[in-house]
């Protein structure tokens, strides 16, 4: 005998398998069917702006800070368009002890100051991997326990993002490893933004970025 489930309870079955579907779906970045645009031309800042005092092209990789001196504060270098749904594809690592950077997306430049507000996806020892809102709600919002970000993390060595945003989910793969499969509830909050990659203001350090590309999704 079958007993017929109650409204409530079937859709507490739904609920949970969506849930499922959302945090197994999209383990692996999907081919974009749209060619990548190249953000960064591996020789120019073309189509960025920012202190370029802190911000210089080497080795055709964007590099950030230096090893001589220290950091005075939080520094971004930022396009000059605004992007919202997309998938971003780049290569980065970090020099320096206590070196700390990031990548945002769906940021803004806060005006008349030298911060930025929103998503990052973070970079430095036991931050890689996580997703955190800079100058916004300051924390973590989601990724990996730092056991885990260290075994995925290459220290001082280049790693590879892929960042997709597709609506309200923020999905995070570091090396190949999904991070964060994320799901943005404020509506209040920005769907749309620069990109900008980040030195953190501290030691001296340098922050490296290269084979930048994007693809929009709508």
């Amino acid at each position: 005998m079958h007993r017929r489930l109650s409204f409530a309870a079937r859709a507490a079955v739904v609920a949970a398998l969506l849930c499922h579907w959302q945090t197994t779906a999209n383990d692996k970045p999907q081919t974009a069917e749209k060619k990548p645009v190249a953000l960064f031309d591996g020789k120019t800042l073309d189509g960025w702006e920012g202190n370029l005092k802190l911000f210089r092209v080497e080795d055709g990789a964007i590099v950030a800070g230096n090893l001589k001196e220290k950091i005075e504060r939080n520094e971004f270098l930022c396009t000059k368009k605004e992007y919202g749904d997309f998938e971003l594809r780049l290569k980065c690592k970090l020099v320096g002890k206590g070196a700390n950077a990031g990548v945002q997306f769906r940021t803004k430049r806060i005006p008349d100051h030298h911060e930025v507000s929103g998503y990052q996806a973070d970079m430095g020892e036991g931050w890689w991997g996580k997703l955190y809102d800079e100058s916004r709600r300051n924390k973590v919002l989601a990724g990996p326990d730092n056991e885990t970000s260290a075994k995925i993390a290459k220290a001082d060595d280049w790693n590879e993002y892929v960042i997709r945003c597709e609506g309200g989910w923020i999905q995070l793969w570091l090396n190949g490893e999904k991070t964060v499969n994320y799901r943005e509830t404020d509506e209040k909050v920005d769907a749309q933004g620069v990109i900008a990659v980040q030195i953190h203001g501290g030691p001296p350090s340098e922050a490296w970025y290269k084979d930048i590309t994007i693809v929009e999704l709508k």
